[in-house]
């Protein structure tokens, strides 16, 4: 399956630093992505663009996890010569990874 299926994304940027929420739409799923959506999962999905760390916080109350991308949009949105790699998209990218119900 993938995290869409049960699960929705908020982003943000300042500067060079992209932040995304994975906030669950049942709270019994909060466990299952609790243990499947590692920081270093994440870092690795997204190995092409983030060039630091990733850091991950719980937010148990909320269903949800929200993630810390240092140095992942290319200098910042203002900087950056790429187009839509920021924010909405990348949170819609961090949604189609696999995750293991089981």
């Amino acid at each position: 399956m993938t995290l869409k299926e049960i699960a929705h994304s908020r982003s943000g940027d300042k500067g060079n630093t992209s932040t995304l929420s994975v906030i669950v739409y049942d709270q019994k799923d909060y466990a299952l992505i609790a243990k499947e959506l590692t920081a270093e999962k994440v870092k690795q999905w997204f190995s092409t663009i983030v060039k630091s760390e990733v850091e991950r916080y719980k937010l148990p109350q909320l269903g949800a996890l929200n993630f810390v991308l240092r140095e992942a949009l290319s200098g910042g949105v203002t900087q950056s010569l790429k187009l839509d790699k920021h924010g909405k998209t990348l949170s819609s990218f961090l949604l189609e990874m696999p995750i293991n119900k089981y």
